[in-house]
């Protein structure tokens, strides 16, 4: 090994090695590049997913705020809840349809959800694949 003196510094460095070359920058933002399209779509299926859980959260406590007054006056027309969800990601809505009612929780941002996500006094919701 031939070692060579640097002529500003006067340290000594192998001879022949300077920094890096222009294939192995390229070489690692390829890997960069390809963690990054791996991890991006993750990531964005997460934040839709907690965005979800915002909705249920609050779809769950207008439910219970509506059932609360329906065992006080024995019907849901004059019951009021919280009209957003915890979070304010949702605007909830509600309409009474017989002696039941449809809650639906809608939002500008996006969730994954083709549609808005609602809960009935049945306990069906929809769409299933939002819940």
């Amino acid at each position: 090994m031939s070692y060579v003196s640097h002529p500003s510094t006067g340290r000594s460095f192998l001879k022949g090695q300077r920094g890096f070359t222009l294939i192995e920058l390229m070489i690692v933002l390829v890997i960069i590049g390809i963690v990054a399209s791996i991890a991006y779509p993750s990531y964005t299926r997460y934040v839709q997913k907690s965005v979800r859980t915002d909705a249920h959260a609050g779809l769950m406590q207008a439910a219970s705020e509506l059932e609360r007054c329906y065992t006080r006056s024995y019907t849901y027309s004059d019951c009021t809840f919280s009209e957003n969800s915890p979070e304010n990601n949702y605007k909830i809505s509600k309409s009474i349809n017989g002696n039941g009612y449809l809650l639906t929780a809608k939002t500008k941002q996006s969730d994954g959800c083709t549609g808005d996500i609602t809960l009935s006094s049945s306990g069906e919701r929809l769409p299933n694949g939002c819940w």
